[in-house]
């Protein structure tokens, strides 16, 4: 039964022949809405047309027609892209992990000569002849780079080249001839290149139901040896633990699921499936449980995306728009990712710079009031641009950023430090001589060698690491050139006369550390 040329308006709705126009009961005794909830939840099959077979049809009538899941096409594509989504997303993360991501995309151009096999077996496409024609392709695929990098000496990425080639070339080969076939045009077999959800039936869905169970099962029973094995193989192996058997075990699983995601995500294409989402969740998080988590949720977000874009249209291919799903989502994740997104890395180091020159502006101030014996509380912004080596201008600048962190205040021509500026201050000088001084002491390094390396570790000396070096040196009054090392002192009031050698400014409410 096909569908109304236009979608009934907003009344007709109402009145219920909406319903009507979808081959859906009416029910008028219960009315429109109670008819439509008991026709979803009732098991009989509804004839529909298949996703993208309707010409001439707005997308948005598309959109709702996929988001009520109106027909059994529509619940079928979605059902079976979200288990191959999972399935493909939980192997993904261990190729990734095991930088064996050729080996998926290998396996899945393979399998194409046993897809072509399989349909030769009764000409149809029978979803369980073709899973085995496949399984076998694919094995037979991985047991011929095994033969070739263990009787060669060709490498790895070699050998999953020439085997990739060969296979996918055998099988375009054998679907060339069944495309002329008197049965060849309407068996369906061409979907298996790029994909078509629209021609998932229960067969299939069953099928991707019962791999994406057995990859769950899998690894979830024996998640700490795969763990294991694919981290630290070596390890694995002093432990007594069948490593062959479960590297063996895993290729199977993975074999199920790229033959299993094939009627979906097309050959071309399911190694995209498999390395994408994965890749996306190692941006995610570093954990390796939570990114199996991550990677499957990501394919599963992915195949229904990719299913709701190829219904917007007229047949078109459901694989291409999984992998651009995919692709969309690794890059929000490579630009937003918390930990490693490309912002919030940017502002991490913009921050750090921003701290590193404020800092730095802190540190030369303390040097302007040190040299003039501390008997004043500003520091003319001259002298501030003589001691930075900058135009009074930038000085001012500097000035102002650390106005608004709150350490300093700014008057006329002057900068005066904040109780908290002031404390900032002696923590970053006194880190420099700290680290001066402990380069001499116990690297034994030249004290006129010391001051390049203390610019740049002043700023990443944690309280911890000084704590430490304080222990570890037998005096911390003065550093290599005889200048005073300060103590951090407690912010009360700006300082106003004095401060020796590890003694704390009057004014400053502190102590010798």
């Amino acid at each position: 039964m096909t569908r109304p040329a236009s979608i009934t308006p907003r009344a007709q709705v109402l009145r219920g022949d909406f319903l009507k126009g979808w081959g859906i009961p009416a029910f008028r005794g219960a009315g429109p809405l109670l008819g439509l909830v008991l026709w979803l939840a009732s098991t009989g099959e509804v004839e529909a047309a298949k996703i993208g077979d309707l010409a001439q049809v707005r997308w948005t009538d598309q959109a709702i027609r996929f988001i009520t899941l109106a027909d059994p096409a529509v619940r079928y594509a979605c059902l079976g892209t979200v288990l191959l989504g999972v399935s493909c997303g939980l192997l993904g993360s261990f190729l990734v992990v095991r930088r064996m991501a050729l080996l998926g995309d290998a396996l899945s151009h393979a399998v194409l000569p046993g897809v072509a096999l399989g349909f030769l077996w009764n000409l149809q496409k029978d979803p369980l002849v073709i899973f085995v024609g496949a399984l076998a392709a694919g094995l037979a695929g991985a047991a011929s780079v095994a033969l070739i990098t263990r009787t060669t000496r060709l490498k790895e990425d070699t050998a999953l080249g020439m085997v990739l080639a060969t296979f996918f070339g055998a099988g375009l080969c054998l679907m060339s001839m069944f495309q002329r076939l008197p049965t060849g045009n309407k068996s369906g077999i061409d979907t298996f290149l790029f994909g078509q959800a629209a021609a998932l039936g229960p067969g299939d869905v069953g099928l991707m139901a019962t791999v994406a169970g057995l990859v769950v099962v899998t690894l979830a029973l024996g998640y700490k040896e795969f763990l294991l094995v694919s981290f630290d193989p070596g390890f694995a192996r002093v432990l007594s633990l069948p490593t062959r058997g479960l590297e063996r075990l895993l290729l199977l699983l993975l074999a199920f699921a790229v033959v299993s995601a094939l009627q979906a995500v097309g050959v071309v294409l399911v190694s995209a499936m498999l390395i994408i989402p994965a890749a996306t969740a190692s941006l995610l998080t570093d954990r390796f449980h939570r990114m199996l988590a991550w990677s499957a949720a990501i394919g599963a977000l992915s195949g229904l995306a990719g299913a709701f874009l190829s219904f917007l249209g007229t047949r078109l291919p459901t694989g291409p728009f999984m992998v651009l799903s995919a692709g969309v989502l690794f890059g929000l994740a490579l630009v937003f990712a918390p930990g490693r997104g490309l912002l919030p890395r940017w502002l991490r180091q913009r921050s750090n710079r921003d701290r590193v020159a404020r800092e730095n502006t802190l540190k030369a101030i303390y040097q302007v009031l040190e040299a003039g014996g501390f008997t004043s509380e500003s520091v003319p912004l001259e002298a501030l641009a003589a001691r930075r080596r900058v135009a009074v201008s930038e000085a001012r600048s500097e000035t102002r950023s650390l106005v608004v962190a709150g350490f300093a205040t700014v008057v006329g021509d002057a900068v005066l430090l904040t109780p908290s500026g002031w404390q900032r201050a002696c923590a970053i000088v006194r880190n420099h001589r700290l680290w001066e001084l402990y380069l001499t002491h116990a690297a034994s390094i030249a004290p006129d060698h010391v001051h390049d390396d203390a610019e740049k570790i002043e700023h990443v000396l944690g309280e911890a690491t000084v704590r430490e070096l304080e222990r570890k040196l037998p005096k911390i009054d003065v550093d290599p050139h005889g200048r005073p090392i300060p103590s951090i002192p407690v912010p009360a009031a700006v300082p106003r006369s004095g401060g020796g050698a590890g003694e704390r400014p009057v004014g400053y409410g502190g102590r010798r550390p």
